[in-house]
């Protein structure tokens, strides 16, 4: 077998399986590039990406970068020589110059089946979407977002117990699979990408904390997408006497309540039913401010949340 020559760009959890896969392959892990440390936790203190902790516990070359625009910032990638650069979730669009270097191009592991949900937060967009399944593709990297040709793709289906934070561990692993079953005829140059399609494009940008509010005037399967896709980041909301609670669980009741939208209409240990603009929305998980996250038969001995009161 030839050894190549093997670059990684990704940063995140999320790419810490396909890059297990690259080091315990038989292919040389010339470098791993990174983002730079970010202030993170109540100190605020520079912290390493999950990335950069793999990869320096194995002893490959770390390289963090601001950008990659400049030559002298290119220079260490450049001196790798890379037969393929693998991304995943890097957090930087490549510029051509990058995309050029390798012999066989640069590959991305993207959590969409594209061409659904390019960009930054595709399992989040599928979740509050309310798409029934998802899942990974391998990609040749062009200077567009996520517009490159696809090798291969592997589904799988959303749960209704899915949150966003149980698709990504399944899709991250899924991924690292993925890659790994197509490793040989990536870095021989013998497999042939197929583009995307025109039709079916859609764009799943950055979710932000304002999307974490919930508005009880919309349908109650609607807010309890909402519930899944924001959990574990940044986990919905709601007020109640003051307090902003944060919603973990969730899952719509059949319609059939005429009550205002907010109004709680029965709380006990199955979970706590709150009146939306259509249908009901049972919450089994709740966290109060400065507390965990508790069942809902644990957080209402310690919170008097009765029928007939209202969140806002």
């Amino acid at each position: 077998m030839t050894v190549a020559r093997i670059a990684f760009a990704g940063t995140p959890d999320f790419a810490v399986p396909t890059l297990r896969t690259l080091l315990a392959s038989e292919h040389e892990l010339v470098g791993v590039w990174t983002q730079p440390d970010r202030p993170a936790g109540r100190g605020r203190q520079p912290r390493p990406s999950p990335v950069k902790a793999v990869a320096g516990a194995a002893g490959i070359p770390v390289h963090q970068p601001e950008r990659l625009t400049s030559e002298t910032e290119r220079a260490p990638l450049v001196a790798a020589e890379p037969d393929v650069l693998v991304v995943v979730a890097y957090g930087l669009l490549l510029p051509r110059a990058v995309l050029a270097l390798p012999r066989q191009g640069c590959v991305n592991v993207h959590a969409s089946l594209l061409p659904r949900w390019r960009g930054a937060a595709p399992i989040q967009r599928a979740v509050l979407a309310g798409d029934s399944e998802t899942g990974v593709c391998l990609m040749r990297m062009d200077p567009g977002m996520d517009t490159g040709p696809v090798y291969a793709c592997r589904r799988t289906a959303i749960g209704a117990d899915d949150t966003a934070g149980t698709l990504h561990d399944r899709l991250a692993d899924t991924g690292a699979a993925l890659l790994a079953d197509n490793l040989e005829g990536l870095v021989h140059g013998e497999l042939e990408p197929t583009p995307q399609p025109e039709e079916g494009v859609t764009h799943a940008a950055k979710i932000t904390k304002a999307e974490a509010r919930l508005d009880w005037t919309q349908p109650a399967h609607a807010l309890a997408r909402q519930v899944a896709a924001l959990n574990p980041w940044p986990v919905a909301e709601a007020d109640w006497a003051g307090q902003r609670l944060r919603v973990w669980r969730a899952h719509p009741l059949a319609p059939g309540t005429t009550t205002e939208p907010g109004t709680v209409i029965a709380a006990g240990p199955e979970g706590l039913d709150v009146a939306c603009g259509e249908g009901c929305l049972r919450i089994t998980e709740l966290q109060a401010p400065g507390g965990r996250p508790q069942a809902v038969a644990s957080f209402l001995n310690g919170h008097a949340i009765a029928p007939g009161t209202r969140f806002h």
